[in-house]
This record gives structure tokens, C-alpha cells and sequence, in this order.
């Protein structure tokens, strides 16, 4: 029997053992499993290494995109550009790191988002709008990036920083927080809703509820939203295939 899972904390809103066990039984695949791995420390990551049989590749989620560089004993190229990992391939005793977060984001926006202002505005600075950021580069998209202190977090923007014109310069916005995932649904980020144009595009990478509150305030502006589950089974698919490939290496 091969293992993969998933580690992060927590992992209750996780789509991924459903996602994989349909997989599974759709391809005939019967000597494979998904697992759940929720640590509250990186530190534990250890252990599951060691004492997990057949453990053939683990998924990376919140908050240890970038913790677990340092559990890596080779990146892949995109990976070490990034800063972050969201895929640990095993076998033997090498741990490659891989990002494909950046994949399933460019896959997962080619047939909504029709910019207009070709401006972005990144929400957060933890691993997964390092991905992101990195898919904005490649496609020659002009972007800032906000956090909730701009010196500690070297950051172009703070939250207090968006006034209603700036706000509304961007044309498409992305949630790259875990806030308004289930658990956190009631938080919202310091944003000028009020602001909000109907020109606009919503990304959120939250999935887990399918509308998020900040999605029902963009929508309410008749802006455009997009939820991040599409992106979540692009970049899975990638992972299972490097799994595949690796184990039949």
C-alpha cells in the first residue's frame, strides 16, 4: 500500500481525502490512500516521516508552505523561486519540495478573469500568495501585495493604506489568508467595502464554505468572485502525478 496526505493545522475543512479516495475509484486504483496528517507544530513532521509506511508524498498546506523549506533536501526549480512548498515528493531518503499552487492559479483564472486595468491587489504574504505573486510575474501582470504591517512583512501596502481610490484601482483582488475559511468565517480583512466596484474580480483562495463572506460583499457590489476549489484540484492533479511518476521511477 502507497501513502499520500496532507499536513497543516487544521485540517477539519480539508476536501482532500474525498477529492483523492474519488480519484482512487475512478482509475481502479486500489493500492493507494489519503491521509490526514493535522500537526500543530512542524516539528511533528518528524514523526510522520519516520513511523508512516510507504509514505510516497505530502501535500503542504497552512501554515507550513515555508516552514517546510527547511525539511526539503532539494527544491524544484519553481519551488525555490517561490519560497514555498506545497507538495513534498519521498523516496528514499530525498525530500523534494514542489510548488504547483502557482499552476493551478494560472489554469484556474485563463477562462474567468478578463482584466481591464491589469492591476492586482495580493491579500496576505504567507506561502500561498508567494505562489501567487510568482504566477503574476511570469504573466507579466502588474500587482501589490498588502499585509498588516508593510516594514515587518516588506510589503508595498498596509490595510490601512487602501483608500477608496487606491482600492479601486485594481481590478482583480485575491484573498490569500485563511481568513473566512471554516472556523474563521465570522473574520473579515480591514477592506473599504464600501469601495467595491463592479468592475472588479474577487479571488478567494478559501474553498471551505464555497461562498465566503467577503465573496457575498463583492457580490453584492455586482462584482465578479471566484472561490478557490478549481485551483485546489489543478494544483492536486500536478501533485498526484508527481507522486506517480516518482514511485515508478
Amino acid at each position: 500500500m502507497n501513502i499520500l496526505g496532507l499536513i497543516g493545522y487544521p485540517l477539519s475543512h480539508s476536501f482532500s481525502p474525498s477529492y483523492f479516495a474519488q480519484k482512487f475509484k475512478i482509475l481502479g486504483i486500489t493500492d493507494w490512500q489519503y491521509h490526514l496528517f493535522p500537526i500543530e507544530q512542524i516539528e511533528f513532521l518528524r514523526n510522520i516521516l519516520k513511523e508512516t509506511q510507504h509514505l510516497r508524498g505530502l501535500n503542504v498546506t497552512i501554515p507550513y508552505k515555508k516552514k517546510v523549506l527547511d525539511y526539503c533536501t532539494s527544491l524544484s526549480k519553481e519551488a525555490e523561486t517561490i519560497g514555498a512548498v506545497n507538495f513534498l515528493r519521498l523516496k528514499d531518503k530525498e525530500i523534494i519540495g514542489y510548488n504547483t499552487d502557482w499552476i493551478g492559479f494560472i489554469k484556474s483564472i485563463e477562462n474567468w478573469y478578463q482584466p481591464s486595468l491589469k492591476k492586482v491587489l495580493v491579500l496576505g504574504n504567507g506561502g500561498s500568495s508567494k505562489a501567487i505573486i510568482y504566477s503574476l510575474k511570469i504573466s507579466g501582470i502588474p500587482y501589490d501585495v498588502v499585509s498588516r504591517n508593510k516594514v515587518k512583512y516588506n510589503t508595498s501596502l498596509e490595510y490601512k493604506d487602501l483608500n477608496e481610490d487606491i482600492f479601486s484601482s485594481y481590478d482583480l483582488i485575491i484573498n490569500c489568508t485563511p481568513l473566512g475559511t471554516t472556523n474563521h468565517e465570522e473574520k473579515l480583512l480591514p477592506l473599504p467595502y464600501h469601495s467595491i466596484k463592479s468592475y472588479q474580480y474577487f479571488y478567494d483562495l478559501v474553498y471551505n464554505p464555497s461562498i465566503t463572506e467577503m465573496m457575498t460583499l463583492f457580490e453584492n457590489a455586482n462584482a465578479k468572485t471566484k472561490n478557490g476549489l478549481e485551483m485546489l484540484q489543478i494544483q492536486a492533479d500536478e501533485t498526484w502525478i508527481l507522486a506517480q511518476n516518482e514511485y515508478l521511477q
